[in-house]
């Protein structure tokens, strides 16, 4: 489809990152106009609209970007990261993440941008559940410096939406998974693509996540519908699996056996301790889930894709990857 020489301009940061490619596509195949704030533009390749320059989150010129933009759905951030080399890690990432989304919120304000999507993180709700899911109506409790930080960007966001004619809409996606995927996730694939034994049979959480293309719509949806002013969503596939269930679902979508050896939880708690990965398993062994009835009851969104098939399109995507 075709963007209409009128239509409103999308502006997306962070645009060739692991959710902005997919947002992009996703835009450009439904027809909106698209302007892609990059760091670096050679590594824009590919993406479609016009490539923006804008140098580091933490010091970029957002000037030349949003004007004339009637939308900016903002990803670029500071990421959580599993071997941290700053000094001050919190500094760092308020940096980036607070300092540098005022900078383009104030920018949006001077050039009349309608409404800024910020793509936050579950972490602003916590680490973990027990059993009530999270909503977006609980009490904030970060618990590392990149939670913190986006923690404070909503609360920034917020009182400069109360203060302008400015609207924000606030998504805080758990895991999200797909073609492209690295950290962990992309550990787990190789790890069940090789067939190794995996400690979690005996592992009975449950865990929310999100494809890629999942997030794309959602966020398109809060882009555009004039209910998602204002608020804060949480997002889902929809489907919650413990551990041992997405192993044997990836295992499924990558035509090999999962092979999971059933070791107590409290075992696997010691042997992170032990290792200094307490964190890292308590990922693995815990619940994280989330409630996103309030995107589909206000928006009328809903996944367009079932976890299988995302599951699919990213096993595909780690076979071409391993060849």
């Amino acid at each position: 489809m075709t963007a209409a020489a009128g239509s409103p301009i999308v502006l997306v940061t962070g645009a060739n990152g692991f959710v902005g490619r997919r947002l992009c596509e996703e835009l450009a195949r439904e027809g909106h106009r698209l302007r892609v704030a990059v760091r670096d533009p050679a590594r824009a390749a590919g993406l479609p609209g016009e490539v923006v320059a804008v140098g580091e989150l933490e010091s970029a010129d957002w000037s030349r970007a949003v004007a004339g933009v009637d939308v900016v759905i903002h990803l670029a951030a500071r990421v959580h990261v599993m071997r941290e080399r700053a000094a001050d890690p919190l500094a760092a990432f308020r940096a980036s993440n607070v300092e540098g989304t005022e900078r383009l919120a104030r920018e949006a304000v001077a050039h009349q941008v309608r409404r800024l999507v910020y793509v936050s993180s579950v972490k602003v709700n916590g680490e973990r559940t027990d059993a009530t899911p999270f909503t977006p109506d609980d009490a904030p409790a970060p618990q590392d410096p990149y939670g913190i930080s986006k923690h404070e960007a909503e609360r920034m966001l917020r009182a400069i939406a109360d203060a302008t004619d400015l609207e924000v809409t606030v998504v805080r996606p758990p895991l999200v998974y797909g073609p492209r995927v690295g950290g962990n996730f992309l550990r787990l694939l190789r790890l069940t693509r090789r067939a190794v034994p995996l400690p979690f049979g005996a592992v009975d959480n449950r865990r929310s996540m999100i494809y890629n293309g999942n997030l794309a719509s959602a966020l398109g949806a809060c882009a555009f519908h004039p209910a998602a002013a204002g608020k804060t969503y949480l997002v889902s596939d929809g489907e919650d699996l413990s551990t041992a269930a997405l192993i044997r679902r990836l295992a499924c979508a990558l035509g090999v056996k999962a092979r999971l050896v059933p070791v107590p939880r409290p075992i696997l708690q010691l042997a992170g301790t032990v290792s200094g990965k307490a964190a890292e398993v308590d990922r693995l062994v815990g619940s994280l889930q989330v409630q996103s009835g309030g995107i589909r009851a206000d928006l009328g969104w809903s996944p367009g894709y079932t976890v299988d098939e995302g599951l699919a399109e990213t096993a595909a995507w780690f076979r071409g990857l391993s060849r």
